[in-house]
C-alpha cells in the first residue's frame, strides 16, 4: 500500500503547517525544526517555506550521491539561489549555471589550491597572534567576535593584500556591520521576504544595509583599479585580487569589473562568516569537554607552529575540525538543485521539471546510522572510519562544492593550533549552547572563554 501511495505522489510528504509557519520555524529554530521533520517523515520530506517554492529535503547518502554525481545539465543550482542576490550580486558564482558557472569556477579555483596555500599559512598565524596578543591571565574573551575578526582580516589580507591602514579598517568595519544588520532571526526575515527590503532611510534596517553595501562597493572598485594600475606598470601583487585580474578564460577573456566585484563580495561574506562560526564551535566544544583540549594540546606539544603544512596533517586536530563542522554546520542545506530536462525519480517519488531538491547537511550529519549518538561532540568518530563525500558534506558536493573548502580547513587548523600553543582556556559557563540563526547561516550564541594560562 505504501509503494502505491508513493508512486502516485509527486512530492514526498511534509509538515502540515501553513507555509507561513514553516518559514517562521525555518528562520527562528532551523535545527529543531529539521529534527522534528526527520522524526516524523524520515530522510525525504517537502517543506513549503512561505512564498518560496516547495523544496524536497534529502538526507539519504545514496540519493545525495546520485545528485552530486548527476551529469551536467541535470540540475541547475544558481537560478534557485535568488535569495542571495541582494548580498552578492548577479554575477556571483553562487548564482550562475551552465557554461557561465564553469567559466567562473575555473577562474576562481587556482588561488585556493597548491602552492598558494603555503603563503596563506604565514598570514593566518600572524593575524591570529596579533588579535590575541593583548589577552591576559584571568581575562574573559568573547569568542565569536574574535574569530570573526581573525577570519575577516585573513580574507582582507589574502584577497586584497591589505595591511594595517584606513582602507583595511574601513572595509572590515563595513563588512561586519552589513552582516550584523541581517544577523538576528527578526532581521533575517528581510532576506527571505523581498517585500521587507524597503529603503526607508538611514534609520531603517534595509536602508542601513544598502548604505554600507554602497560604501563597500566604492572600496572594492577602488582596489580593482589600483591593482590594475600596478599590473600595467609590471608590478603585479601576490594577493588573490591580482591573480583574478590576471586570470583568463579559455577564450582569453578576463573577468569584468562587475564580475570581480560580485566574486569579491562573495569571498568576503562566505569566506569569513562561515569560518568564524566553525572556529567558535570548535573552541566551545573542546573546552566544554576539557579532555578534548588536553588531548589536542598533547598532539601539538612537539610540533612547530612555524610548520603550517605539518600542522595540517595532525589527525586529532583534523578530527576536531571535522566534528565541529558536522555537529552544527554553518548552513543547514547545500544549494537547492532545480530539476532540468525531465522529471526526477527519487525512491518512488516523481519530482517535476523545475522542482527543487536540497541535500540537507544538518540531517545527513545527524543520521544515527552514520553517526551514532549524533548530538554528542565526539572527534574520535573521524579517526575510526572515513566518511564518503555524500555522508560528510559541510562544503556541499559535486560541481557546487565550495571552492574555498581547502582554505577554510587550513585556516581552522592553523587558528586553533596557534591559540592552543599559546593559551590555556576554561569555559566560563558549562550550560550547553544551542545554535541560533544569523542571517542565512546558523551560528553559536555569544559565549566566553577565560584565559587560564599564557605560555611563553
Amino acid at each position: 500500500m505504501t509503494n502505491l501511495i508513493k508512486s502516485s505522489t509527486t512530492l514526498p510528504e511534509g509538515p502540515h503547517q501553513p507555509p507561513a509557519l514553516q518559514i517562521l520555524n525555518w528562520i527562528s529554530r532551523p535545527y529543531p525544526f529539521l529534527d522534528d521533520c526527520a522524526e516524523t517523515f524520515g530522510d525525504l520530506f517537502t517543506l513549503r517555506l512561505g512564498g518560496l517554492e516547495p523544496i524536497v529535503f534529502c538526507s539519504n547518502p545514496s540519493v545525495i550521491q546520485s545528485i552530486f554525481r548527476a551529469p551536467p545539465g541535470r540540475f541547475a543550482a544558481g537560478s534557485s539561489n535568488g535569495i542571495l542576490r541582494v548580498l552578492v550580486g548577479d554575477a556571483s558564482i553562487l548564482l550562475l549555471d551552465g557554461d557561465r558557472h564553469r567559466r567562473q569556477r575555473q577562474l576562481l579555483m587556482p588561488p585556493f589550491h597548491g602552492e598558494r596555500m603555503r603563503a596563506y599559512g604565514d598570514i593566518i598565524q600572524q593575524i591570529t597572534a596579533q588579535v590575541a596578543q593583548a589577552w591576559q591571565v584571568n581575562q574573559p574573551v568573547t569568542i565569536r567576535p574574535v574569530m570573526q575578526e581573525i577570519s575577516l582580516r585573513v580574507i582582507l589580507k589574502a584577497v586584497f593584500g591589505l595591511h594595517e591602514g584606513d582602507e583595511l579598517e574601513e572595509l572590515a568595519s563595513l563588512t561586519s556591520d552589513m552582516l550584523d544588520v541581517t544577523s538576528s532571526p527578526l532581521s533575517s526575515s528581510m532576506l527571505f521576504f523581498p517585500w521587507l527590503q524597503r529603503d526607508l532611510g538611514g534609520w531603517s534596517p534595509w536602508g542601513k544595509f544598502l548604505a554600507r553595501q554602497a560604501k563597500i562597493d566604492e572600496i572594492l572598485y577602488r582596489q580593482i583599479e589600483a591593482r590594475r594600475r600596478e599590473m600595467a606598470v609590471g608590478e603585479p601583487g601576490s594577493d588573490i585580487l591580482s591573480m583574478l585580474l590576471a586570470a583568463r578564460d579559455e577564450a582569453g577573456n578576463p573577468m569584468s569589473d562587475s564580475e570581480l566585484r560580485d566574486e569579491l563580495v562573495t569571498l568576503l561574506i562566505a569566506g569569513h562568516e562561515t569560518t568564524a562560526s566553525s572556529l567558535a564551535w570548535a573552541l566551545y566544544w573542546m573546552h566544554h569537554q576539557p579532555t578534548i583540549a588536553a588531548k589536542l594540546q598533547e598532539e601539538l606539544q612537539d610540533k612547530s607552529a612555524a610548520d603550517a603544512l605539518e600542522l595540517l596533517k595532525l589527525p586529532y586536530l583534523t578530527a576536531v575540525c571535522n566534528e565541529a563542522l558536522r555537529l552544527y554546520p554553518v548552513v543547514p542545506i547545500t544549494f537547492p538543485r532545480r530539476v532540468m530536462g525531465e522529471p526526477l525519480e527519487i525512491r518512488g517519488y516523481r519530482l517535476p521539471v523545475g522542482g527543487l531538491v536540497a541535500p540537507c547537511i544538518y540531517l545527513t550529519h545527524h543520521h544515527p546510522e552514520l553517526y551514532p549518538q549524533p548530538k554528542v561532540f565526539r572527534p574520535e568518530r573521524f579517526l575510526e572510519r572515513q566518511f564518503s563525500g555524500s555522508e560528510f558534506i559541510p562544503f556541499g558536493g559535486g560541481n557546487r562544492q565550495c571552492i574555498g573548502m581547502a582554505f577554510a580547513l587550513f585556516e581552522m587548523k592553523l587558528v586553533l593550533a596557534t591559540l592552543l600553543k599559546q593559551f590555556d582556556f576554561t569555559l566560563d559557563s558549562t550550560n550547553g549552547l544551542k545554535p541560533i540563526r544569523r542571517g542565512l547561516t546558523v551560528a553559536p550564541p555569544p559565549f566566553q572563554l577565560r584565559v587560564q594560562n599564557v605560555r611563553a
